[in-house]
């Protein structure tokens, strides 16, 4: 446990559950919640025993957003005051985004807000059909602006430009649909589900899951005058995992048809 707003859960593999434990208000975050987690994922961030992170919300709602009475509270602040806030709520996204251990969201119930950004910046996302989300920001007179680069990145921007505007509720199947979650689980099977990806992420290399989330990184965001870098990049970053310790137990293992040392 890591305070009271921030459960922390590790199995002996080393799959790392985080649970947000604010179900009285579904799990919205404040300023403690929030800097709690960005801690937590900066410290997994050197951890060489976490293998797998999961991000889950207490009772029935995965998260609610930023809570309005915290929100309420910064109007009474500075502008420069509120800058420095949405900077660390900016600062969580990134950190999330940026850690190197696969992640996932186990999306127990509904998301609005703040919320789907955190489930954005999750490599992979599964939720019950329960899991309703909603960017209702416009409903408030504000915008999703911080969470905006890692929501527009999973769902497209022609589908950001209409849930943006309009803060209509997404079923879990809608969300599926538009890039937001990769699978719908039922609930009994929910947990399962998280398993099987656990288990499958857990086969792989520690170094080869995080070279592969910098391969997706700087593919997505290289355009078309990047080309030739990127290939020399791309060469570079197999060339080094070729010749890495990681690299050659995982090719030797498959040539001796056994498990790799990662999986004993």
């Amino acid at each position: 446990m890591t305070n009271e707003m921030l459960l922390e859960n590790r199995d002996s593999r080393g799959v790392v559950t985080l649970t947000m434990n604010r179900p009285d208000v579904h799990n919205a975050f404040n300023d403690v919640l929030g800097r709690a987690l960005t801690e937590r994922l900066a410290a997994l961030q050197g951890d060489e025993a976490a293998r797998v992170v999961v991000l889950t919300g207490a009772g029935k709602s995965f998260s609610a957003g930023a809570d309005l009475n915290w929100m309420r509270s910064m109007a009474q602040f500075s502008e420069e005051e509120n800058i420095e806030d949405a900077l660390a709520l900016a600062e969580l996204m990134a950190v999330l985004d940026r850690l190197s251990k696969p992640t996932i969201a186990r999306v127990n119930g509904p998301v609005f807000g703040g919320g789907v950004g955190l489930v954005s910046c999750c490599d992979i996302a599964v939720g019950t059909p329960r899991a309703k989300m909603a960017l209702t920001e416009v409903k408030l007179g504000l915008v999703p602006a911080v969470i905006a680069p890692y929501v527009v990145r999973a769902m497209g921007p022609r589908q950001a430009r209409r849930y943006f505007q309009t803060a209509e509720v997404m079923d879990a199947g809608t969300a599926r649909a538009v890039g937001l979650l990769h699978e719908v689980a039922d609930a009994e099977a929910l947990d399962d589900r998280i398993e099987g990806f656990c288990d499958a992420l857990l086969a792989a290399g520690p170094n080869a899951l995080a070279a592969s989330k910098e391969l997706v990184a700087m593919t997505a965001e290289a355009g078309e005058s990047a080309a030739e870098s990127l290939k020399r990049r791309t060469a570079e970053l197999i060339a080094q995992l070729r010749v890495s310790e990681e690299g050659q137990e995982g090719l030797a293992a498959f040539l001796e048809k056994r498990a790799p040392e990662w999986r004993q």
